[in-house]
């Protein structure tokens, strides 16, 4: 049964607290991430069209009029393509930062409700707390995420060309991650990209590499983390598999399961508790 909602009945009793997390897809031709506490229901990004995001959040028993807004991390196509269009079809509030607003308006086109955000300023929709920080990409204003429910706290740090101090202070004792593993060094160095398009994805302001995601996980795990889920993946520079192989060994002596997720299907609905 398609439901709008996550819903957990426990009557006369505090609900229990749980996040529900799922990427309904993570690549250069689209990005969204679905997250629910049972009453609030938001999307990360929306980088796909409408109708694809329905027909995805559907697959799951999600209808799309559960939805209490969207968070938009940065103005890029593959994650603000639906934006406008679900805002406007479901009323849905767009929680964006002033310079992000400004550079995506020309493909979002007008918003009935936007609301702004700063870097480093917590915000709360509901009983979800986002705190919104400073990534390194060539966009206006990137940011990831932290999105907590009570003492359940998730991470979500793609499109970063370096994991910085400040990246990897606000990941830290996260229960999921959402980390970019955007190419294999390897298979970027002798494909078919131009030289300029190469020395971007490797900037300080391009995308992670395996290696580095590697490295960045390695001081980010910790015996509470449950889930690691790699997302981003280039179709041309890498493969799951070789995402798994090359960052899976920064988790040695951690419980956490690591998935891979891309851009042309949804991946598992995972709940923390």
């Amino acid at each position: 049964m398609t439901s709008s909602r996550l819903k957990k009945n426990n009557p006369g009793k505090e609900p229990e607290s749980y996040l529900a997390v799922c990427s309904l897809a993570s690549g250069s031709k689209g990005n969204a991430v679905y997250i629910s506490d049972g009453d609030t229901s938001i999307l990360v990004d929306a980088g796909l069209s409408g109708i694809e995001i329905e027909r995805r959040l559907k697959s799951k028993g999600i209808h799309p009029n559960g939805l209490d807004a969207v968070i938009v991390s940065h103005e890029h196509i593959d994650h603000v393509k639906g934006v406008g269009v679900l805002s406007r079809r479901y009323n849905l509030p767009i929680y964006i930062s002033k310079k992000t607003k400004a550079a995506a308006t020309p493909l979002i086109g007008n918003i009935k409700d936007t609301r702004s955000f700063s870097c480093g300023r917590t915000f709360n929709i509901n009983r979800l707390t986002i705190h919104p920080f400073s990534v390194s990409h060539d966009a206006e204003d990137p940011v990831g995420f932290t999105i907590s429910r009570k003492d359940i706290k998730i991470g979500l740090a793609t499109d970063l060309g370096i994991a910085t101090a400040l990246v990897k202070e606000h990941l830290k004792g996260c229960a999921l991650l959402l980390l970019e593993a955007n190419h294999d060094t390897t298979m970027l160095q002798n494909g078919p990209y131009p030289w300029a398009v190469k020395q971007r994805i490797k900037s300080r302001t391009g995308h992670l590499s395996n290696e580095e995601s590697k490295a960045l996980l390695m001081e980010l795990k910790h015996n509470h983390l449950r889930h690691v889920i790699l997302g981003h993946l280039s179709e041309t520079n890498n493969t799951p598999e070789k995402a798994i192989r090359h960052v899976g060994p920064a988790l040695a002596g951690c419980k956490a399961k690591l998935k891979v997720v891309t851009q042309d299907r949804c991946g598992e609905l995972v709940y923390l508790r």
